[in-house]
């Protein structure tokens, strides 16, 4: 298990604007009535039902949230579970119509946001209850280590349990593909220059060389290149106001991206993102960037890594850990609040972390699981966690807020399609960030 991490120094400051980050490791898969820590399902009497409101709806994400059901059935037997899931764009379809019903004061019992600055809009609006006590309650102050507690805090309270851990920075890849066009698919890649090498020669053996989806994978990639090229600490710097979105260097880093979109597929716009992964898959497609939810979906397929697929950092993120974390909070005027206390004690627990993380790909916020029943994969992605620098993804809420994100997200889209040159691309990109 891991017992410390690295982050770049200048997260913090994007920490005091509100950042939260999360941790990791795994679990031993049984089931129980009882908590880890004695709280049993006696504490929640109360609790009839529990509506949970996600956008996990297919693959692995939707065989995690089973694996959090089937904990919840275990431990609450009594406790009806209301699947609240919302299909498509990365949360972006399920996030509108939340808010819709915030704002209509009809909430969910609990809901799915990220762990980071996307749950400051919920803080400032007072949409979302303290839930320091539970930590106390469910033992999580000892689960989780001191340094996840530390910036999950917001002015002294903490609203979101995390259920994981994800790394957004990894190339899937199809080593058939990589092989018929001369490359070693064990290879990895220094630079983008170093990739640009190997997409052109998956473009010259007639395959796409890179496949992408809709507009939140195009800024999914766009993300992972800014770290490649600005390095850890500019790349948070782009969050916290120390590095300029004008500069040259920030040009050179979207003149790559404009690069990598012209080896992907035309169609992009019309796909999310198992389809772009599933090119891959389907031997069409060499290379795809995606976070670590693509392990849990090639797992679904009962797919063997090494002969079906191989997987590195996108090139230059060597070393570099792009963090996101799936949480779970208790609205303000939850109907149902005994439910969403038994909801979000399964969320902490080690089982529910263990059963979740096993069949979504990604890691465990809790220090004391056992690695070993997780993939070889899920091992590395724990031991980097350990190791490497930490920064925030943009994408999956951990670095924006959310309206920081539809601006950026809206100037991508208006580039990728034709609509803006590089150069008003990044003005946009820069007014975005305020």
């Amino acid at each position: 298990m891991y017992t410390s991490r690295k982050y770049a120094g200048v997260i913090a400051g994007v920490l005091a604007a509100g950042l939260a980050l999360t941790a990791c490791s795994g679990d031993d898969g049984s089931s129980s009535t009882e908590s880890p820590t004695g709280t049993t399902s006696d504490s929640m009497d109360g609790a009839t039902e529990v509506e949970v409101f996600t956008w996990w709806t297919s693959g692995g994400e939707k065989a995690g949230l089973d694996g959090l059901v089937s904990v919840l059935a275990e431990k609450y037997p009594d406790v009806e579970f209301i699947n609240g899931a919302v299909a498509g764009g990365a949360g972006s379809a399920a996030k509108d119509l939340l808010q819709s019903r915030l704002q209509a004061n009809d909430p969910p019992d609990t809901f799915q946001a990220h762990a980071g600055a996307e749950l400051d809009d919920y803080i400032a609006a007072g949409q979302v209850e303290d839930i320091s006590d539970l930590y106390t309650e469910f033992g999580l102050t000892d689960a989780f280590p001191a340094d996840l507690l530390d910036l999950l805090t917001v002015d002294g309270a903490i609203y979101s349990v995390p259920a994981n851990i994800h790394r957004a920075n990894v190339v899937w890849a199809n080593p058939t593909v990589l092989d018929a066009a001369g490359l070693d698919p064990a290879a990895t890649y220094a630079s983008m220059d170093d990739w640009f090498a190997a997409l052109d020669a998956v473009e010259a053996s007639g395959q796409t060389a890179l496949s992408v989806a809709t507009t939140w994978t195009q800024v999914h990639l766009l993300e992972t290149v800014l770290i490649s090229d600005l390095g850890a600490g500019a790349y948070v710097g782009l969050w916290d106001g120390t590095t300029d979105w004008t500069g040259s260097d920030v040009t050179g880093a979207l003149e790559d991206f404009e690069t990598l979109m012209g080896y992907t597929n035309t169609d992009r716009d019309g796909l999310d993102w198992p389809d772009a992964l599933q090119m891959v898959v389907d031997g069409t497609a060499g290379f795809n960037v995606m976070g670590d939810w693509a392990a849990g979906e090639l797992d679904a397929q009962s797919l063997t890594e090494g002969t079906d697929y191989v997987y590195f950092p996108v090139p230059g993120t060597a070393g570099v850990f792009d963090f996101l974390a799936d949480s779970f909070t208790m609205p303000v005027g939850a109907p149902h609040p005994e439910g969403a206390k038994a909801w979000l004690d399964v969320v902490g627990s080690l089982e529910g972390q263990t059963d979740f993380n096993v069949a979504k790909g990604s890691i465990p916020a809790r220090t004391d699981a056992d690695e070993s029943l997780f993939t070889a994969y899920q091992q590395s992605a724990i031991a980097d966690f350990a190791s490497d620098t930490i920064v925030p993804s943009l994408m999956h809420g951990a670095a924006a807020p959310i309206a920081q994100l539809n601006a950026i997200s809206d100037a991508t889209s208006k580039f990728t399609t034709g609509g803006s040159d590089l150069a008003t691309f990044q003005t946009e990109l820069a007014a975005a960030a305020g």
